[in-house]
């Protein structure tokens, strides 16, 4: 189950609020300008798919996401508990960044959660199969994939070099809570 969690960004023991449901998450987070919206992720890919197995599949929201909002390259990366690099993969993505760019990702399978820095707040957002956020740029935020990563993700690009981030210098990252990988029923095989 997808779910939101808002902590005021001094305190990240307790949140102020939490929202499970699909709409109440929407609307949170639309309020700060952050896209969340849920799409049909029917067909059967697993983590570990292949980069071209995953875009073949989903190739008509790609090339309809691609022509609504000018995306000019797109990408897949799908985790799995045993893979290799997942330590450094995970890294990676923790500490407090940015981009020059919005940063678009379809999940198709499992979960990862989303930190979003914004007006004195954290949104921590747990994306599941058929989570659909966009990061609007400049927005600061961390992405945690657990130490099981277990996710498709498929991310849209309008830099033509794809991720690129710039980060933060802050540590705040390292303040609140990392992605539990049991805490979803999808997170895990």
């Amino acid at each position: 189950m997808s779910r939101l969690r808002i902590y005021d960004d001094q305190q990240h023991d307790t949140p102020v609020a939490t929202h499970t449901e699909h709409a109440a998450i929407a609307a949170a987070l639309n309020a700060v300008g952050v896209r969340f919206e849920q799409w049909e992720a029917n067909k059967a890919i697993a983590p570990g798919a292949s980069q071209e197995e995953v875009i073949e599949a989903y190739r008509s929201d790609i090339d309809r996401l691609m022509a609504e909002n000018g995306y000019q390259s797109v990408d897949v990366i799908s985790l799995k508990p045993d893979n290799p690099d997942r330590e450094a993969f995970r890294k990676k993505f923790l500490n407090e960044h940015t981009h020059s760019e919005d940063e678009v990702r379809f999940f198709v399978a499992g979960a990862g959660q989303f930190t979003l820095h914004i007006q004195g707040k954290v949104y921590e957002v747990l994306c599941e199969k058929g989570d659909l956020i966009g990061v609007p740029d400049g927005t600061p935020h961390w992405f945690d994939m657990s130490e099981s990563p277990y996710f498709v993700a498929i991310r849209l690009f309008t830099n033509t070099d794809g991720w690129v981030a710039a980060f933060t210098g802050e540590d705040i990252a390292e303040r609140f809570p990392r992605m539990d990988p049991h805490a979803s029923a999808t997170s895990v095989p």
